[in-house]
């Protein structure tokens, strides 16, 4: 009796905290708002630019800067345009080049984005950034970190919503979180699922269009990306991603759909 009671307890509370992710239309669970989310999230990037050599003033500095705005721009527009303006409340893009030989990049909860060196030369132009930033900026639209760390607090069994958590174990609660924006050191403990980086792709596909960037280019990132990963232990922006192949077969087939965002 109790076993089925907790079943029709947690299946009334996805259904409660449900969301929709725009464009890819995907039900998600969503039991933590970005106000509870965001300041822990802007805090630890401060904590990550204070620990970090920032690159601002150089050329590929401006340019990170660059694309990262012009496609927020973009999204915030077609979110304001199509309800889903409540997405980006209270976010605060900002986008910082770290120097760093990581091949990397990653985008924390309100629009917090971070590139290191290690991943220009793959980028090669504003173009390969952008595809980049639009697949890290849909991690940040479609909620992936808030998504994530309902999911971890509903498996830890603390079901009263984020400060009803920190109460009850903030440590615990804190852990969760770190591991959600990819942070975390836990084994097997993803940044990402794979089904979340395929949906950024495409997201991501369709942000760069909606910026004016020839969406083309992207699997052309993926090829220069396999190519630096041959007959060598995978890059970090590899390392949690589902495979090249994969992703470029993926992009060619959402392709026609991007185009339609696409107008030079």
């Amino acid at each position: 009796m109790l076993k089925r009671i907790s079943i029709l307890f947690l299946s009334g509370l996805v259904l409660y905290g449900c969301a929709t992710v725009p464009l890819s239309g995907r039900k998600q669970l969503s039991l933590v708002s970005n106000e509870e989310v965001l300041p822990m999230a802007f805090q630890q990037y401060k904590e990550v630019k204070t620990e970090s050599k920032l690159l601002t003033g150089t050329s590929d500095g401006e340019k990170v800067q660059r694309v990262g705005k012009r496609i927020a721009a973009a999204v915030e527009s077609y979110l304001n345009d199509n309800g889903y303006g409540d997405i980006v409340e209270g976010f605060e893009w900002e986008f910082n080049l770290i120097q760093d030989d990581q091949v990397n990049a990653w985008c924390m909860p309100g629009g917090k984005v971070a590139f290191y060196t290690g991943i220009m030369p793959v980028c090669q132009d504003e173009t390969g950034i952008a595809v980049v930033m639009g697949h890290e900026v849909a991690h940040a639209i479609a909620s992936h970190a808030r998504e994530r760390m309902s999911q971890g607090l509903v498996a830890n069994g603390l079901l009263g919503g984020l400060q009803v958590a920190m109460g009850q174990n903030p440590s615990l609660t804190e852990e969760i979180f770190m591991q959600a924006v990819g942070m975390g050191s836990q084994v097997g403990m993803l940044k990402f699922s794979r089904d979340q980086e395929l949906e950024s792709d495409q997201l991501g596909l369709i942000f760069m269009a909606m910026a004016g960037y020839d969406p083309r280019e992207a699997p052309e990132f993926w090829k220069r990306m396999e190519a630096k990963s041959s007959g060598a232990a995978p890059p970090e922006f590899l390392s949690t991603h589902p495979g090249p192949d994969r992703r470029i077969d993926e992009l060619n087939k959402q392709m026609p759909e991007a185009l339609k965002y696409y107008k030079k």
